[in-house]
């Protein structure tokens, strides 16, 4: 048995009853549950649709997302994140670059790695590199300026963990971003990389060993490993090239508002809706979210 779950952004709320009517018709689905009113209903399906994706691009064109489990097993017990342009609406190195006058040419160099164009270690040491001699009180500036959080987010974490899971941040990014966004958002634990600092400002270097695809990948096992449960047990989520192989090992690989590269090879795609989103594909209702 699987389930089908339409939702769209809440936001902008336009997820019309006609058309989850429809779509329920046409692949001969259970009778429709809404989640919440004009942003996210599910229903069953014996089988997996051959038009699956075919009416995904469809309603993409209507600003809907459509994803398709298997019912067993959808709410997960733990809760894998990637923090830049995941958690976080931004990514923490361009946001430093900025202010350290070099923010065109890294956010570049970001775009391409993240898309997966380039070598994740080789473009974290490079663009860290243009960083050298920045003083290090511009993290705090960036984190109480330029850092917001990705909607949703809040009420994913605070949800989840009121319902026994495990939250962990596994980012690409730093400690001194993952220890804030982890803390105010409600993580258990944050793995990230490390800013070097000589004399209060940035070396340009980062330490080693760099945090990337395979120790998220790492992460998973281990924590799952720790905490008894099965990779099957994990809702991972991502929008960069090294998010595919956490994704790809989770039970539910989740590639959010992603590069094309990247959601192209994952089947839960949100490009419209926020992270409640990963709520709605659990089964949650609205009703049974904690906090904002």
């Amino acid at each position: 048995m699987f389930t089908a779950t339409l939702l769209t952004n809440p936001a902008a709320p336009n997820l019309d009853r006609a058309l989850v009517e429809s779509l329920r018709n046409a692949w001969g689905g259970g009778e429709a549950h809404w989640l919440a009113e004009g942003e996210a209903a599910e229903f069953s399906v014996a089988i997996k649709p051959d038009t699956l994706w075919t009416v995904w691009e469809d309603l993409q064109k209507a600003h809907v997302d459509l994803v398709l489990q298997p019912t067993e097993g959808r709410r997960k017990k733990m809760l894998l994140a990637d923090m830049d342009s995941t958690m976080i609406e931004q990514e923490c190195i361009d946001e430093l670059a900025d202010e350290a006058g070099v923010g065109e040419r890294v956010k570049d160099i970001t775009a391409r790695a993240m898309n997966g164009e380039l070598d994740f270690e080789g473009a974290l040491t490079e663009r860290v590199g243009l960083l050298e001699g920045l003083d290090e009180s511009v993290i705090s500036k960036v984190l109480a300026e330029r850092i917001t959080f990705m909607p949703g987010g809040k009420a994913l974490l605070a949800t989840m963990k009121a319902n026994g899971a495990y939250a962990a941040l596994v980012s690409g990014g730093f400690t001194a971003f993952t220890a804030k966004v982890a803390s105010e958002l409600g993580f258990n634990e944050n793995r990230a990389n490390t800013l070097l600092v000589e004399y209060e400002k940035l070396t340009g270097a980062v330490g080693y060993p760099i945090l990337g695809r395979k120790a998220k990948v790492q992460a998973l096992k281990e924590i799952t490993a720790r905490l008894g449960l099965a990779h099957q047990d994990v809702i991972a989520v991502g929008d960069g090239a090294n998010d595919l192989g956490m994704l790809g090992l989770a039970g539910a690989g989740v590639a959010l508002h992603a590069k094309p590269s990247v959601a192209a090879e994952c089947d839960i795609r949100i490009n419209h809706g926020d992270l409640t989103a990963l709520l709605y594909i659990q089964g949650y209702a609205k009703s049974d979210f904690v906090g904002p």
